[in-house]
């Protein structure tokens, strides 16, 4: 970078970046955590802010690269507590007289509690590329900026992350037919 970004640049840069960082962290973990996330990244990316190099990255991938690796730091156990949250619902007990409403909001807890158990089965790297891409609105391209890894590697992940949650759907859609 031709010189490190000054105090008025940098009001800019977070009044136009923060927002939707702490949105993609606020999905993947609880809103005040990413509070701390959005905060400490931009903590270290003002550290940081000489290193800085618009040639390899966008300000925009950077700051979420940094902030996917706190968030990485935060959520090592992340697959453990899905699963735990997965059983913890699974067990609940349903009643045999329930209304339709009563029964889609169970059918919906299902849904969410399988689906969060796929999600915990993915290899880290194919949900962080499925959730960038999801819920942070991410293109291939700046996943592959965040993550440092090629656009085709990007997509590759994403592929084999939709794929395994399709056939993880259909699987469970062919177990209910039956």
């Amino acid at each position: 970078m031709t010189k490190p970004l000054d105090r008025d640049a940098w009001v800019e840069l977070y009044d136009r970046h923060a927002r939707d960082l702490h949105r993609y962290l606020a999905l993947r973990v609880d809103a005040v955590i990413a509070d701390d996330l959005v905060s400490e990244a931009f903590l270290i990316a003002w550290e940081r802010r000489e290193s800085f190099d618009p040639a390899r990255a966008s300000v925009k991938a950077w700051l979420f690269g940094i902030g996917t690796n706190l968030l990485r730091q935060h959520v090592r156990s992340e697959g453990r507590r899905l699963r735990a949250w997965a059983r913890d619902h699974g067990r609940r007990a349903v009643t045999d007289h329930v209304d339709d409403r009563t029964a889609a909001a169970v059918d919906a807890k299902s849904l969410m509690s399988d689906l969060t158990e796929a999600l915990a089965d993915l290899r880290p790297e194919e949900r962080d590329v499925l959730l960038m891409v999801a819920w942070a609105d991410l293109s291939a391209a700046e996943v592959a900026e965040v993550t440092r890894t090629p656009v085709a590697t990007v997509r590759t992940r994403l592929f084999r992350a939709r794929a395994r949650l399709r056939a993880r759907i259909n699987g469970q859609e062919g177990d209910d037919d039956a």
